[in-house]
């Protein structure tokens, strides 16, 4: 086969002189014949989550030139969750068109894809899709379980349910503090079912990661070894012309939904995988994932939904142990990186801790998934997860309370005064794609602190924005459209009531059409909106599409391929 870095490498020219002579430095004449692979790596000491990654492309990089191919570490925008303002989600697509664009810019035969923290395997595979080179992901993987009074703590989950108990009064400040350093035990990202371990094992189910790694705790030595036979399969990957449009089908997506509905995966998992679908042309909605996903039982007993962490569910048999019980509801037809149907890895794949990782007899919620609500409210869907919500409230009405962006939720929600009880239903907008900007991880409001010393736990909330994987609650996120693009939810106010229907899968203001209709915005809410004068932001606002269709830019929809007509001398 001919190499695509041939049209760079090939030939006694003056630009492959020059394409070959910067790039010689101590390599031997027959590199340039050898697959080109790139290792885009997300390291980054500003995205804890990732920083080990280095150690990761080393191994990779032994397996490439171990099977004959040249790697070649290539740096990659970064998006630390928990650093970056106002949110990661900003920034999501540009890490993916600027990945593809280097990508597709440079003598690329293939790539290893090296994630971690919640945005960036979503990036890495955006942009891979969108280039459509052969391409890998290994996941960063989780860290290890950390413990604080003799008590595990899954980071994120516990920074939620801690800072609770603060402000209820039931546990000191100091005491929060003190268990800040037990929570961070070693590298990885989040051990929890968050959104980084959820797109991981989705990655995996979707055919994107070697099957059987996605899960695998960073500081395991499993993990080096896995990298070092990714970068082998990537060489492979190359020669077989394995690319994502040739793995990643209707199929493939299919089978990440049941995934996600198994391990009871994040909420954000179904804006990326919307949005990983619109690169490659797949038919995907929103609707798919109440279809495929709402009958699933969730099978993984993991904080949010459940007790147990990552480091436990490695153990005890990891995504392949869950899919095995739910193999009657995979497509046979989703394919994987090694050429294999997924379900053919399913024939061996035991539970080895049954608390851990449920059998399909004795689920930890029997049908569960991520369901799709509409109304009048959400014309065009909103997202709920049963799983992480209290039962008695999944049918609900009651007053709202309304903010009317995130400044306001923050003056007024410990006003002793605020006209709030147990049965108000919070409602926060302005945090949608174009409101914020970026849709930030604010749906999970605090609960009002009179209502937590009277010993309230949960609450409906109604939000445009998302919410972090490791968060839990009743809480409707994901309203589309957002307030800011002219949804119903700019036109609701405090006192109106809300009823929420999960299975009826409705969300709706009980006031009279005609009455919404007549509405219009209060200056509070149209002041609260993004507008800002220049740069990303200006782009973003301009060009973001709405959560019920992943968030793309709408210029990103689609593939532009791996083809560069000209040359650069």
């Amino acid at each position: 086969m001919t190499l695509r870095s041939a049209q760079w490498y090939a030939g006694d020219d003056r630009n492959a002189y020059i394409h070959r002579a910067w790039m010689r430095r101590g390599v031997p004449d027959d590199a340039f014949d050898r697959p080109q692979i790139a290792i885009a790596n997300t390291a980054s000491d500003l995205t804890p989550c990732n920083a080990h990654l280095t150690e990761v492309a080393a191994s990779v990089r032994n397996g490439v030139h171990e099977a004959g191919g040249i790697p070649l570490e290539l740096p990659v925008v970064s998006l630390g969750e928990t650093q970056v303002r106002p949110t990661a989600m900003l920034w999501r697509n540009m890490a993916a068109m600027a990945t593809e664009e280097m990508l597709r810019a440079n003598p690329i035969d293939g790539v290893v894809l090296l994630g971690g923290c919640d945005k960036t395997i979503p990036s890495l595979l955006m942009a891979a899709a969108s280039v459509d080179l052969p391409a890998v992901v290994v996941p960063g993987g989780p860290m290890l379980t950390g413990t604080f009074r003799g008590v595990p703590l899954g980071c994120g989950t516990d920074v939620w349910r801690l800072s609770e108990e603060v402000r209820a009064g039931s546990l000191s400040n100091e005491q929060f503090i003190r268990s800040e350093s037990a929570m961070i035990r070693s590298r990885g990202h989040c051990n929890t079912m968050g959104t980084a371990s959820t797109m991981a094992l989705v990655a995996e189910a979707l055919g994107a990661v070697v099957p059987g790694v996605a899960g695998t705790p960073a500081p395991d030595s499993r993990l080096l070894e896995a990298a070092h036979n990714t970068g082998r399969l990537a060489v492979e990957l190359v020669s077989a012309d394995r690319r994502p449009s040739t793995l990643l089908t209707k199929a493939s997506f299919h089978n990440a939904i049941v995934a996600l509905a198994a391990i009871g995966g994040s909420t954000n998992a179904v804006v990326h995988l919307l949005a990983i679908a619109g690169r490659l042309g797949i038919d995907l909605a929103l609707d798919d994932f109440d279809r495929i996903g709402s009958d699933v039982p969730v099978l993984v007993d993991l904080l949010p939904a459940g007790r147990f962490l990552m480091d436990d569910f490695h153990r005890a048999g990891g995504l392949l142990a869950v899919l095995r019980e739910v193999r009657d509801l995979l497509d046979p037809d989703g394919l994987t990186v090694t050429g294999r149907p997924l379900v053919d890895y399913l024939d061996d794949a035991p539970i080895w801790d049954p608390e851990v990782i449920r059998t399909r007899a004795t689920p930890l919620v029997e049908h569960g998934g991520i369901a799709v609500l509409r109304g009048n409210l959400a014309p065009r869907g909103a997202l709920i997860k049963p799983a992480a919500a209290s039962p008695h409230l999944l049918r609900h009405r009651g007053r709202a309370v309304v903010f009317d962006s995130v400044e306001d939720f923050h003056a007024r929600v410990d006003d002793p005064d605020l006209d709030v009880d147990a049965d108000s239903v919070l409602v926060l907008r302005g945090c949608g794609p174009k409101g914020y900007p970026g849709m930030p991880e604010v749906s999970n409001m605090p609960l009002p602190k009179k209502l937590l010393e009277q010993g309230v736990r949960d609450m409906v909330r109604v939000c445009d924005g998302r919410m972090s994987g490791t968060a839990y609650g009743t809480v409707v996120l994901h309203v589309a459209p957002e307030a800011a693009a002219g949804g119903p939810l700019a036109l609701v106010r405090t006192g109106d009531v809300i009823s929420l229907d999960v299975e009826a899968r409705r969300i709706d203001v009980e006031v009279p059409d005609e009455e919404l209709a007549a509405r219009t915005p209060n200056a509070a809410t149209v002041a609260g909106f993004a507008n800002p004068r220049r740069g990303w932001e200006r782009l973003y606002v301009d060009h973001v599409l709405q959560a019920d269709t992943g968030a793309d830019l709408d210029f990103l929809l689609g593939s532009s391929g791996s083809e560069v007509s000209r040359e650069s001398h």
